[in-house]
């Protein structure tokens, strides 16, 4: 049994792998190794994710898929996590959390057929619950960072994102220079709409 590790997080500010060291350490405590380790930082609310992907198109039939929490699997809505379930489901990849005890006897594999079969069944419930849960929580916090910018602004003190001027000048040299966009966004990470947005300045 191959054991993979998935560690996300949102945004590029934030470490991806900080969890790292916890996942090895439960491995190493059932006498697992982790074979593999995949990390990015990409949106739990969103299906695009390339090394989750990678993880799954890597995966042969028993190996397993080891995060954190639930939440880092998924924030999705009801319709993507069920395809990602299906997804999981075909591909016989055991999901295992360090925040899902009933998730952990897979991790042995030391249980007759009748109670691996339980476990998966209550497993399986639980990865849903847990999901759905992750995905409250996802929409709670963007509806009440989207109230507080609503409030902010109507009291005249909300100033968005700070500019980053230094990656601003630099885009604003390539511009000029006549530089394709196409380049611009590989050398500065700025998104096409920030690049329009500029254009329009420069």
């Amino acid at each position: 049994m191959f054991v993979r590790a998935y560690l996300r997080a949102s945004t590029k500010e934030q470490d991806a792998g900080r969890a790292r060291a916890d996942l090895e350490t439960f491995a190493a405590d059932r006498g697992l190794k982790i074979a593999a380790v995949y990390v990015e930082n990409e949106s739990g609310a969103s299906l695009k994710r390339p090394e989750l992907f990678r993880l799954l198109n890597d995966c042969q039939p028993g190996d397993m898929l080891l995060i954190e929490q639930v939440d880092r699997l998924s924030r999705l809505n009801a319709e993507d996590w069920g395809r990602l379930k299906d997804e999981i489901r075909q591909r016989r990849i055991k999901v295992v959390a360090l925040d899902l005890p009933t998730s952990w006897l897979m991790a042995t594999g030391d249980a007759d057929d009748f109670t691996s079969r339980m476990f998966e069944a209550i497993n399986g419930m639980m990865l849903d619950m847990l999901s759905a849960i992750a995905r409250k929580d996802y929409v709670d916090r963007r509806r009440r960072q989207a109230q507080g910018i609503e409030g902010a602004k109507a009291k005249g003190v909300y100033k968005g994102r700070p500019e980053n001027v230094e990656r601003n000048k630099a885009i604003f040299k390539m511009l000029a220079r006549g530089d394709s966009w196409n380049s611009i966004i590989a050398a500065t990470g700025a998104s096409r709409s920030t690049l329009a947005r500029l254009a329009k300045r420069s």
